[in-house]
């Protein structure tokens, strides 16, 4: 079928004004619609792998303060020398240098079980790193050795 010429509608200015503002209208409430989608649908933008990691990791080693909550050491260091010895008192500073040596000594435990991984060529911490670890430091009770002593 052919296509035929349409003619142009014939508008007085007051009618131009008036769609005018229709259209306009509609177009701000386009905009506004489709501004609202994209906030809806705003993408964040992903850390590479491995850089969260990094980045607390500088941010534990920039803080002096400890890693495991007092309140939460405190009660179990309290449960455990009440089994031990009932009615022991324990003076806030003696709980805070026994915290302070624990995570000292369990951040160097964690030093040498990486190194172990690394040893290995591998990332993931395992177990076996743990037993080595334990093993090269010496603390005969933390692991159960194969050998019998003569």
């Amino acid at each position: 079928m052919a296509r035929t010429k349409q003619a142009p509608l014939r508008h007085s200015w007051k009618t131009d004004i008036k769609i005018q503002r229709v259209l306009a209208t509609k177009r701000e409430s386009a905009r506004s619609i489709r501004k609202a989608d994209r906030v809806k649908t705003k993408k964040y933008g992903r850390y590479r792998p491995g850089f969260r990691a990094i980045q607390e990791i500088r941010a534990y080693q920039k803080s002096t303060n400890f890693l495991i909550p007092k309140i939460t050491f405190q009660r179990m260091v309290r449960e455990i020398a009440a089994t031990l010895y009932p009615g022991l008192r324990m003076h806030v500073v003696a709980l805070a240098a026994l915290q302070e040596a624990a995570e000292s000594y369990i951040v160097g435990l964690f030093e040498d079980i990486n190194l172990c991984a690394i040893h290995a060529k591998r990332v993931t911490v395992m177990p076996t790193d743990l037993k080595l670890a334990l093993r090269i430091i010496g603390d005969e009770k933390y692991f159960r050795s194969s050998t019998t002593s003569l």
